[in-house]
């Protein structure tokens, strides 16, 4: 399934209708970033994905669905959502991608992602920050197949910096500034929704990743063929070492997830300040 510019200005019209206008900013909450990084926020509006036209509803338990529009300042208005979509579920890449579109549409300008992934490093730690400076797709599919919407971006988008050298570096300072721990590595996207076997941690790690998930690089593409700079930061929830893998439980992911969240809220509120200066 495709999706089309007048489905994208039907769903950016019903949200700026809502009173969603003036953001700069957005910020997807996936596994590792959401209560802790809502709490620092006056939110004026929160909308239920099931409520706004074209959205895909979210089928995973801990994401929860929500757009929310707030301000971190005076100044500083953001629009945060609060869950994603991924293609095991059985949206198509143009329906998970479909969100970026319309906070396109919306005057966004900076994109910030999290998300949560397996740690295939063997000098780092779970619990740990990466900050992603580069990605391999392994996903089965491409949110650009199909026609090209001309009026968004170019037919084959450029990909030699997809994450912002910008806002990477100023999350690098902000972590050096405050003493945060802060890895730097290549993200690893695959369809999931099973772990992997370590055959094929194995094989992820000869072709150069540092941790393996299962969202953000579909986004990260859409954002790139819109010119919506963005940057994205992992928290490194287990240790996938292959030759010493242990059932894996995702109450222990999310857990750990949990407690790196402050740390990563801390990096993302202080980004978002620092941006609204420029």
């Amino acid at each position: 399934m495709y999706v089309t510019m007048s489905q994208i200005r039907e769903s950016a019209d019903f949200i700026k209708k809502q009173g969603i206008t003036d953001a700069r900013f957005a910020v997807i909450l996936g596994t590792g970033l959401g209560d802790t990084f809502l709490k620092k926020l006056k939110i004026e509006k929160s909308l239920d994905y099931k409520n706004i036209p074209n959205f895909p509803l979210a089928t995973v338990e801990f994401h929860s669905g929500k757009l929310h529009y707030g301000s971190i300042s005076e100044e500083t208005r953001i629009i945060v959502m609060q869950g994603r979509f991924h293609y095991y579920e059985g949206h198509s890449m143009a329906e998970i991608t479909f969100p970026i579109r319309v906070l396109k549409l919306l005057g966004i300008e900076n994109l910030l992602i999290s998300n949560a992934a397996g740690n295939m490093n063997r000098q780092w730690e779970k619990g740990d920050l990466m900050l992603i400076n580069d990605h391999i797709n392994l996903q089965p599919d491409n949110p650009l197949r199909g026609p090209n919407l001309a009026e968004l971006g170019p037919r084959f988008p450029d990909m030699s910096n997809p994450y912002s050298p910008k806002l990477n570096k100023m999350l690098i300072d902000i972590a050096t500034k405050k003493k945060i721990s802060l890895r730097t590595g290549v993200y690893s996207s695959v369809m999931g929704p099973n772990l992997e076997t370590a055959a094929e941690y194995r094989f992820l790690q000869r072709i150069g990743a540092d941790a393996v998930g299962m969202s953000t690089v579909p986004e990260v593409i859409v954002a790139k063929h819109m010119s919506l700079d963005c940057c994205a930061v992992s928290v490194l929830t287990d240790d996938c070492d292959p030759d010493n893998l242990n059932a894996i439980d995702i109450k222990d992911i999310i857990a750990t997830a949990k407690k790196a969240e402050k740390s990563l809220t801390e990096l993302y509120y202080e980004l978002l300040n620092l941006l609204e200066a420029f």
